[in-house]
């Protein structure tokens, strides 16, 4: 079973001591209610570009929310099968708009062929389709669960201050383990990934929350890291589902409330009605 941990506070210290930078500015803008101006400050979230190299090679420019950078390199490379562990991992060094990554594998070489994805940025990926595991986690969870566990997760503070930020947790059986926002969905879901494979948690028992539409590259990643399961509140795609059907992992999109859409391999999800507690006269 995967490891149980509490909620990563996101106000808190960054990874390895460093203050956590700021994940908005305050910038002033002109205000208009029913025709009237106003000069206010606004918070917007950051936007930052690293370019990432790894082993003295540039492999990519990302653009991210500048926090928790380690869980995002991890996640990254791992979902992008350059390393199969954090512990492939032999120093990280971030820099202003640079991220420096040293691997156990010095002559790791990343294949010719990216595929342009749909999320933020228009990022590309080098996971070949073809290629992806099988899902075969014995994992179960209940559809109420999956109902509380995404209505904390929406509960983002920085969410609610911007409007501008994707919000992904990973929760167990029992509770959420971590959640991280960003600028881009799937740069959130690869430090989800990422603080998961730091902390040694077994990732076949526990299930993805999202809190925007899930996309190919999103099935894509929970079947390289054996997630067998992704939920959102929001709407799903086509390519996502075939992706999903043929290799075992479970999608469920327009989670509101006690209401679902259950896609693909719905086994995994246990229906139950939820109590209703009458009160005592």
């Amino acid at each position: 079973m995967a490891e149980e941990m509490t909620i990563k506070d996101s106000a808190g210290e960054g990874s390895r001591g460093r203050k956590s930078p700021r994940m908005f500015r305050k910038v002033p803008c002109i205000r208009v209610s029913d025709g009237t101006p106003e000069e206010i400050l606004h918070d917007v979230i950051e936007e930052i570009p690293y370019a990432l190299f790894v082993n003295g090679r540039h492999m990519t420019t990302a653009m991210l929310s500048p926090k928790d950078l380690e869980d995002f390199v991890t996640g990254f490379l791992f979902t992008e099968q350059v390393i199969k562990g954090a512990e492939e991992i032999e120093s990280i060094k971030i820099e202003k708009n640079r991220i420096s990554v040293i691997t156990t594998n010095l002559f790791k070489v990343l294949g010719p062929k990216k595929t342009i994805l749909s999320g933020c940025g228009g990022a590309a990926s080098y996971i070949d389709p073809e290629k992806l595991p099988i899902i075969e986690s014995d994992f179960q969870t209940t559809n109420t669960f999956i109902s509380d566990m995404l209505k904390s997760t929406l509960s983002s503070d920085i969410h609610r201050i911007t409007g501008g930020i994707h919000v992904v947790a990973l929760a167990g059986s029992q509770q959420i383990i971590t959640i991280a926002e960003d600028i881009g969905r799937h740069n959130a879901l690869d430090r989800v990934i990422g603080y998961a494979l730091r902390k040694g948690i077994d990732l076949s028992h526990t299930f993805v929350i999202a809190s925007g539409r899930i996309s190919s590259e999103m099935a894509r990643k929970c079947l390289v890291a054996h997630i067998p399961l992704i939920v959102s509140r929001g709407a799903t795609t086509s390519l996502s589902l075939e992706i999903a059907e043929k290799n075992g992992l479970t999608v469920v999109g327009f989670v509101r409330g006690s209401k679902m859409n259950i896609y693909t391999h719905p086994g995994r999800i246990i229906l139950e009605k939820r109590e209703i507690r009458s009160i005592p006269e």
